[in-house]
């Protein structure tokens, strides 16, 4: 199974319609795949509907019923805020080291592609002492970075890529996702990003629908060759 893990430079870059879309190009392509976002705050039974994890399911062509929701977002916290944070509001403390097996436990599935999503940007905090930048580096798995086309969004993208390589993460991808107010085309963004990262894959992907992201988006699958 190959596995990548998605993250971001920060929060609202569109990471999970980015992986949405990508997982029903991957089953569009007759390759299986398993999309799973472990840990995802801002959630409530009552609102699950609208979550990124039904977004996740309804790329796999699932329901959102309470076993999937499990399998997809085993982690789960009301408040939109950093797990740490989050959790706190209600008494508890992510379980990290239960983390890293959920996500190992997924490489053991007969899926051909394991796409794990993680929250927020690089450095968001996970417990008092992890961030999703120290789970990334745990699962060993190539990253694709996604990144906005807001102003300042060159600066964030390159940090977040040496970042990545100072902590000897592979960059298998670059997705500058179209944000509602972009001062410049974005293909011209991804241009000026590309002179400072020779030789990475870069896909530009135009504002998405919200509910069904695979409809407009180009192709993706490229990123994990």
């Amino acid at each position: 199974m190959k596995q990548f893990f998605i993250t971001g430079t920060g929060t609202g870059v569109g990471k999970t319609l980015v992986v949405a879309a990508l997982t029903r190009q991957l089953r569009r392509a007759g390759t299986s795949v398993r999309a799973v976002k472990p840990v995802i705050s801002g959630y409530t039974p009552a609102t699950h509907r609208g979550s990124d994890t039904a977004l996740l399911l309804a790329g796999l062509g699932a329901d959102p019923s309470p076993e999937a929701i499990d399998r997809v977002s085993p982690f789960r916290f009301a408040a939109p805020l950093s797990p740490d944070m989050a959790a706190a509001r209600e008494g508890r403390r992510l379980d990290y080291d239960a983390l890293l097996h959920f996500c190992r436990a997924c490489t053991a599935g007969p899926e051909d592609v394991l796409l794990i999503e993680g929250v927020g940007g690089i450095m968001v905090p996970l417990t008092e002492d992890k961030t999703v930048l120290d789970w990334i580096a745990a699962t060993e798995a190539p990253c694709l970075l996604v990144a906005g086309s807001y102003l300042g969004t060159i600066s964030h993208t390159l940090t977040a890529a040496s970042v990545l390589r100072q902590r000897g993460i592979a960059l298998a991808g670059l997705v500058l996702s179209e944000s509602e107010e972009s001062p410049v085309p974005p293909g011209e963004t991804g241009a000026t990003i590309e002179r400072f990262l020779p030789g990475t894959r870069i896909a530009v992907v135009p504002r998405l629908r919200a509910d069904r992201p695979w409809q407009g988006a180009p192709d993706l699958t490229f990123l994990l060759a």
